[in-house]
């Protein structure tokens, strides 16, 4: 009789159980919480950053768009998926971050697979941030490139891994602002350390487009990096942009080489052309009133303020998300439920979620922050760290 065999009967998904009672004891179990619509919350935990998801204009062009193009792109981008609009998205994000070209994928997730997949693979390295985006981690293991993991923002110990390598071509990939705590990449010296040794730099601007830089054009912009030609990045249109989807923008032969090789895009059905409608009309209002940056890193850094007033520790905001670590997965819930409480509704990162596996509370600033969120947010926050509420004087 064959050993190692499961015996008639026996569930083979049995594991799944084991691994839920253990995730359940480290506080670890999560579940999907569906909004409705309209709810009372005040929203401090979605990538909304402008505010733009339901603004008029953003709807009307995602709703045009459909009328014109239908609901899905109905193919992949090289079979009928592009269309007039997502080549008019293109130009347009092309011309904010300051580069040749761009190309539009269906989501921010795809676009760093397909980034990091047509730059690197067998025989090359990848030298990548501890706190990069899961959606790179996941990438730079698919690529099957050698993958040198340095300390966060270590300029040193990306030149130094760049230095010891044998392989011909090497990327380096950063975040521009990391989605934890909200801190900024050194992305100047990054560049001039990879240009140094040879190597093209990666830039994930998912939280720095529509933030970061004048007329929140991104960090490569601000770094003054961007449209250089090794330097290669990607976006999202699901969090300033207030759509979905992604995008790779870089010099037009890398752009055309993605076109050609990029598994990921070649593969993928494209981008449904409403969400191409909403965001072109989200990157218009951006160019057309730039203060939107400016007034989410202000919240940003009035959050951080009502954070530490209620005697919790923040992080030091860059662009709009600000970061709270609290002692463990279970405190984190339960503040994240207290302050659903009362009426503000927060981001809660736990392990595996978190690169240096600390819970935290995660908030995000959102440009025309109503004037009572502060205050709203002080009170919940004082209930968690067990300070009293500030004494009113007659």
């Amino acid at each position: 009789m064959a050993t190692g065999t499961p015996s008639a009967g026996v569930d083979p998904l049995a594991w799944l159980d084991e691994q839920a009672v253990a995730r359940r004891a480290a506080g670890l179990r999560r579940r999907l919480r569906p909004r409705t619509a309209g709810d009372a919350l005040l929203d401090l935990a979605g990538n909304d950053y402008l505010g733009l998801t339901r603004h008029p204009a953003v709807v009307r062009g995602a709703v045009d768009a459909a009328r014109e193009w239908g609901a899905g792109a109905t193919g992949s981008r090289l079979v009928t998926g592009s269309t007039t609009l997502h080549a008019d998205l293109e130009a347009a994000l092309a011309a904010q971050l300051n580069t040749e070209a761009a190309l539009v994928f269906s989501s921010g997730y795809l676009a760093n697979l397909g980034a990091v997949t047509v730059l690197a693979g067998r025989g090359d390295l990848i030298v990548s941030d501890a706190y990069n985006h899961a959606s790179i981690i996941d990438a730079c293991r698919l690529s099957g490139a050698r993958v040198a993991v340095v300390p966060h923002r270590d300029v040193a110990a990306v030149s130094a891994a760049l230095a010891q390598r044998a392989e011909a071509r090497a990327l380096v990939i950063t975040d521009a602002v990391f989605s934890v705590d909200g801190d900024l990449a050194p992305l100047g010296a990054l560049h001039e350390t990879s240009r140094r040794h040879g190597a093209v730099l990666l830039i994930d601007e998912a939280h720095s487009l529509g933030v970061v830089g004048p007329a929140g054009r991104g960090a490569a912009v601000a770094a003054g990096v961007a449209g250089e030609p090794d330097i290669v990045l990607t976006a999202t249109l699901s969090k300033s942009l207030g759509s979905q989807g992604g995008a790779l923008l870089a010099s037009r032969r890398v752009v055309e080489h993605a076109v050609d090789a990029g598994r990921p895009f070649i593969f993928d059905t494209g981008l449904a052309p409403p969400c191409a409608g909403a965001a072109l009309a989200a990157l218009r209002l951006l160019v057309e009133d730039p203060r939107l940056a400016t007034d989410v890193v202000r919240a940003a850094h009035a959050l951080a303020a009502t954070v530490r007033a209620a005697g919790l520790r923040a992080s030091e905001p860059d662009a709009a998300v600000v970061g709270v670590p609290l002692a463990s997965p279970e405190v984190a819930v339960a503040a994240a439920e207290t302050c659903a409480e009362h009426g503000v509704r927060v981001g809660c990162f736990r392990p595996p979620s978190v690169p240096d596996g600390i819970s935290r509370l995660r908030l995000t600033a959102h440009a025309g922050l109503p004037s009572d969120a502060l205050r709203r947010l002080g009170a919940a926050l004082r209930e968690v760290s067990g300070q009293p509420p500030p004494v009113r004087l007659a």
